[in-house]
């Protein structure tokens, strides 16, 4: 059914119509005498609430005097329909309680007043004509513990907006992260691509002697390798969202086990972290094997697990060279490296580091060169452990 729009008096000449609503009989006279004298138009009177919106149908008030508690279809029911089919008829509820629940009630149904039956004749007019205009008046005994709840909701939907926000920004700083992870890691991949397209060629096109056919096809296995590495890498960047509850120290021996050169330090309790365990078996492999590739032999690499106020906190030591201090960002750029093509002594593609800060970033830590010298050089990973 359409709603029906009942205009304001557009004459302020004009009394206002109003119409009483209340199961009480004795009650409902009291109220039309006082209305009257007020010079107020009382157009009808109902005793139920199914009364009341057939009465509002075909009387057009301005204004409803609504009693809150009536057998059947009580006061709150009864305004919720009743603004639902005519909005602009103001509506005052009436009652004999201060009950904090039954005035949210009536507020959130569309009351615009809230009036307690035993509050002076003055108010109950002034909350009438009011109402009328389109205002509102809440009794004197209501008004302080509704403000104060008001004030509480309102401070609560503000802490949940601020919460919303923070949250709405880390999800998209998550997104620029993987995203970023992504864009690098398919930059990597075209590198190997290319290669083992071009081997392929020249194996297809050319008649090559035996030697340097076997050194072709010897290229073409270890780039597609290192291919297969990097979709695996790949793999897991895209799956950084998985998560489980992870023991970093038991990841932490895990990738140890892989070399007797790798030694690990772990308190006897450490907190789990939630977070995706291939990912953080990622990050610490690339670590690690960048400090096997930058050791000597016959040199250890020390992975020290502590928990800090922070989090928890992974410390990778190996005993290379170092690293320049002007170089600690550069090193973490795709496809850098600090050696000179014509003198490297450690090959790979460039991207370990990259991979170990981005994927760590994924997952809410982060990756830095905590210290470096002569005498090698510690790289730190930091975990954030949330509740």
């Amino acid at each position: 059914m359409e709603q029906a729009l009942l205009p304001r008096p557009l004459d302020p000449a004009r009394p206002v119509r109003v119409l009483v609503v209340d199961d009480n009989a004795g009650f409902r006279e009291s109220l039309l005498s006082l209305l009257f004298a007020g010079n107020l138009d009382v157009v009808g009177q109902a005793g139920s609430g199914a009364e009341a919106l057939e009465l509002v149908e075909s009387l057009g008030p301005d204004v409803v005097l609504m009693d809150v508690r009536m057998p059947t279809m009580d006061g709150i029911e009864t305004t919720r329909r009743l603004k639902g089919r005519f909005p602009r008829v103001g509506v005052v509820a009436l009652s004999s309680h201060e009950d904090q629940e039954i005035v949210r009630g009536m507020l959130v149904a569309g009351a615009s007043g809230y009036v307690l039956k035993d509050s002076d004749g003055d108010e109950i007019l002034t909350a009438v004509n009011r109402a009328a205009k389109g205002g509102a008046m809440l009794s004197p005994e209501v008004t302080p513990r509704v403000i104060e709840e008001l004030t509480e909701a309102l401070e609560r939907e503000r802490r949940r907006a601020r919460e919303l926000e923070a949250a709405q920004d880390a999800l998209l700083e998550r997104s620029v992260q993987r995203h970023e992870l992504v864009s690098r890691l398919s930059h990597e991949l075209r590198t190997p691509i290319t290669v083992i397209l071009g081997v392929a060629q020249t194996l297809h096109q050319v008649d090559a002697p035996p030697e340097q056919e076997a050194e072709l096809l010897s290229r073409l296995v270890s780039r597609a390798q290192d291919l297969a590495r990097l979709v695996e890498r790949f793999e897991l960047a895209i799956d950084a969202g998985l998560t489980e509850r992870v023991d970093v120290a038991d990841v932490a021996r895990e990738v140890a086990a892989t070399d007797p050169r790798v030694h690990v330090r772990d308190p006897d309790l450490l907190p789990s972290v939630h977070m995706n365990r291939g990912v953080a078996r990622r990050v610490l492999e690339e670590l690690v094997d960048n400090a096997l590739r930058f050791s000597s032999e016959d040199s250890p690499v020390d992975v020290t697990v502590s928990h800090a106020p922070a989090g928890i906190e992974v410390r990778v030591t190996d005993h290379g060279p170092g690293i320049d201090e002007h170089d600690h960002e550069r090193i973490f750029g795709p496809l850098e490296q600090l050696e000179e093509l014509n003198v490297r002594l450690h090959q790979g593609a460039g991207m370990g580091l990259t991979l170990a800060r981005t994927a760590a970033r994924a997952i809410g830590g982060d990756v830095t060169v905590e210290s470096s010298g002569p005498a090698g050089s510690t790289f730190l990973w930091t975990i954030a452990v949330k509740a």
